[in-house]
């Protein structure tokens, strides 16, 4: 078992290796992952990037897109990984009464190749070369769990229930926890009825605007559904003995880690040259200030998670990677008035300025954004009590069409970022609401992607340099 395990990790090394030399040297590969907390529009963003790489007529801000000569799609690398459904998300958002794919729920994957032939001198000597762009979709809420590997079971415990006494969505869950004895023989009952309690709890702070809602799997469980893995929850510190509940909780968590959280890190995360965090922020504006304080600080925590800063050359070809740009993007621009992206933009580099600090020292490059990879809305100006207020237009989930002013984001971050630092419960002086727009119906030109909102300036900085 030994000697295989050490051939094993022999034969991938070497196929690293090779990969490596063949990426650096031959035909790059550019691995993108895309990630982000609860309906942060993970599945749109992706399908619209895709279709505005493939007719680039709404790009003009991907600067080397005039080198591009030809975009195709291509089978994915990896066999065993599914492939991102780009057709049928597409046929959703363009159909004549087009509506909102499914969210992200698993691993996907998508390969976008370029032909692009180099600019200056290189362009004289050589033709057109081969770029792909290997597109990773994952669950944000799996991201969540990589800061877990750090943590013992009673580290991981004393945070978890910290967290749920500060949220009212937790209150069965801690009368449960309150009536649970850890000393106690461990049954299987016992333990399904304080998980299930658990899980509970962490679906309805979801839910309610919360952003840190670990471990992932309990939202998303997958093929793993009902397995023991997936059956425990946290417990006061104790000195718990074999066959008690406490020792059993513990175990389990940390086979998860072990069996769940890792061989996402290894097989998947580990491989990422950048990455896009989506971030629903004007929701949790609407949440209030507690869902905001949580989101700054899940944000500080995921850059943690992403080992952030370059790797030389001679590394690459010895296929190490570090995640080098980290795009931080604000979705949904579109449920705002475009006089008021500036604002939501400040706020969202201010939720990032503790990670986007870490990762400047290590030698990434950071940038926080506000966009709308599907533009739901049109804008207008409309009177109201002798005040003209700047709306947005779109469909609702009734199908009527409707102006909907949110109100007005403080030109100030602090204004936003401080009571929730502070412990507010809610805001004193703003009001900030959110529609849900369903998407628009499109009429598009040869060589258009769907309409957008800064997506083009998004891709440039995620692959403009490889281009």
């Amino acid at each position: 078992m030994i000697i295989g395990g050490i051939a094993d990790r022999f034969v991938r090394g070497v196929e690293t290796v090779q990969d490596g030399i063949n990426e650096t040297l031959f035909e790059p590969v550019i691995r993108v992952g895309i990630t982000g907390l609860s309906r942060a529009g993970k599945t749109v963003f992706i399908t619209s990037l895709v279709a505005n790489l493939l007719d680039r007529g709404r790009m003009p801000q991907l600067g080397s897109s005039s080198a591009i000569t030809a975009a195709y799609l291509q089978p994915q690398p990896d066999d065993t990984v599914p492939r991102f459904d780009y057709e049928t998300h597409l046929a959703a958002l363009t159909a004549p009464e087009p509506h909102w794919p499914e969210s992200t729920r698993a691993v996907s994957e998508l390969r976008l190749s370029f032909k692009a032939q180099p600019t200056g001198m290189m362009g004289l000597f050589s033709g057109p070369r081969t770029i792909h762009l290997d597109i990773l979709d994952y669950p944000g809420e799996w991201l969540l769990d990589l800061g877990l590997m750090e943590k013992t079971y009673a580290q991981w415990s004393e945070a978890a229930i910290k967290a749920a006494k500060s949220r009212e969505q937790s209150a069965d869950f801690l009368t449960a926890l309150e009536a649970a004895d850890p000393l106690q023989k461990y049954s299987e009952s016992a333990a399904k009825s304080l998980s299930d309690s658990f899980t509970t709890y962490l679906k309805a702070a979801r839910e309610a605007g919360y952003s840190d809602c670990s471990p992932g799997r309990f939202l998303l469980p997958g093929e793993l559904e009902g397995s023991p893995v997936l059956t425990f929850a946290p417990l006061p510190p104790n000195e718990a003995q074999r066959g008690s509940l406490g020792r059993e909780f513990e175990r389990r968590f940390d086979a998860y880690k072990r069996e769940v959280v890792k061989p996402f890190f290894r097989d998947h995360f580990s491989k990422i040259d950048r990455q896009v965090v989506l971030v629903d922020a004007l929701g949790a504006i609407h949440a209030g200030p507690k869902a905001v304080e949580d989101l700054r600080s899940t944000l500080s925590d995921i850059l943690s998670a992403f080992r952030p800063g370059r790797v030389g050359r001679l590394l690459a070809i010895l296929g190490q990677r570090r995640v080098d740009r980290v795009l931080f993007a604000a979705s949904k621009a579109d449920h705002i008035h475009h006089s008021q992206h500036p604002r939501l933009t400040a706020i969202m580099e201010a939720l990032v300025r503790d990670a986007k600090d870490r990762a400047d020292f290590a030698g990434a490059g950071t940038k926080a954004m506000s966009i709308a990879a599907l533009r739901a809305t049109v804008e207008e100006t409309i009177e109201h009590n002798g005040t003209e207020l700047d709306c947005v237009r779109g469909r609702t989930v009734e199908g009527k069409n409707a102006a909907f002013y949110p109100g007005e984001l403080p030109e100030d971050p602090s204004h936003i970022l401080a009571p929730a630092r502070k412990g507010a419960t809610e805001w004193l002086d703003g009001d900030y609401e959110i529609m849900r727009f369903e998407p628009a119906r499109l009429t598009l030109k040869p060589g258009e992607g769907p309409p957008h909102i800064r997506l083009d300036r998004a891709a440039e900085f995620l692959i403009g340099d490889k281009l």
